[in-house]
């Protein structure tokens, strides 16, 4: 029976390399992590933003779909209805708030909300729902096209047809 010659002198292994979460602790390598896929996810919204710009002409926005973006609350929706019902003349902030008196909303309140719509729907779609003009408030002629459901929408081509499939020439 012959044995397994075993080398009298055996390779040292070498410690391997530490991670980056060993070198710097565990709560700062997390700290980076979070900080990249903020980074990233930032990156794709903008890229969302820059699509949803370039297609603009082709979509319908809808009330619902601006309310989901630019009103945190009911009250928000409740100012926008205010807006839509004073026309192109507008409301002051004071006037706002005295209609808004269940909520208990002041006038300062209202033109800060007002601001932060604005603000979140600009940054979503590059529009602005209202404008000040002069010390009133009154919705655009986005606002307006939006809130106007006695308009039919228009679209650029019929479900389930391209624009100019069926034209001869």
């Amino acid at each position: 029976m012959e044995s397994a010659a075993v080398p009298v002198q055996t390779e040292e292994k070498r410690p391997s390399k530490r991670s980056q979460e060993a070198k710097i602790g565990r709560v700062k390598y997390t700290l980076q992590l979070i900080k990249e896929m903020r980074r990233d996810l930032e990156e794709i919204k903008l890229s969302q933003r820059t699509i949803l710009a370039g297609l603009k002409g082709l979509f319908h926005f809808g009330k619902p779909m601006i309310q989901r973006i630019a009103c945190g609350d009911e009250v928000d929706v409740e100012i926008l209805q205010l807006l839509r019902e004073a026309g192109g003349v507008g409301l002051l902030p004071r006037n706002l708030a005295a209609r808004l008196s269940a909520y208990k909303v002041m006038r300062r309140q209202v033109s800060r909300r007002i601001v932060r719509m604005n603000r979140k729907l600009e940054k979503e779609l590059g529009e602005r729902l209202v404008e000040k003009r002069g010390w009133h408030w009154a919705l655009t002629s986005f606002g307006n096209e939006v809130w106007d459901e006695t308009e039919p929408v228009s679209r650029p081509w019929k479900d389930g047809e391209l624009k100019g499939e069926n034209s001869l020439f």
